[in-house]
């Protein structure tokens, strides 16, 4: 099976070592991801404003992956649209001292 590897150019991948998706046949792994803007420019200032930059950076990693928003949605929509479970956040300190925010994904490509 082939493993596609996928940057989003940010400085942490190459220093640390890692991809920021991964996808190996019909599924997709998308590694934490801060809100790493370009040229190491401060974030926007609220976890919100953050959320959405997190969100544009997986959404692309999940678009070269030949994925999108749109299946993770549909996806967690079926599993959880009735139960409506708890979920856990957990606070920590990112690398940053700049974040508040870090949102991690994975993705199953439906095949038509």
């Amino acid at each position: 099976m082939t493993r596609q590897l996928i940057s989003s150019g940010a400085a942490f991948e190459e220093r640390v070592g890692y991809s920021r998706a991964v996808r190996i046949g019909d599924r997709v792994w998308v590694s934490g991801t801060a809100p790493i803007m370009p040229g190491d420019a401060d974030p926007p200032a609220t976890p919100y404003d953050q959320a959405k930059v997190c969100l544009g950076i997986i959404e692309r990693a999940l678009q070269e992956a030949g994925s999108s928003l749109d299946e993770v949605g549909r996806a967690h929509g079926e599993a959880f649209a009735t139960a409506r479970p708890a979920t856990t956040g957990i606070v920590t300190q990112l690398l940053d001292p700049r974040w508040c925010v870090e949102i991690e994904a994975e993705a199953v490509i439906l095949q038509p």
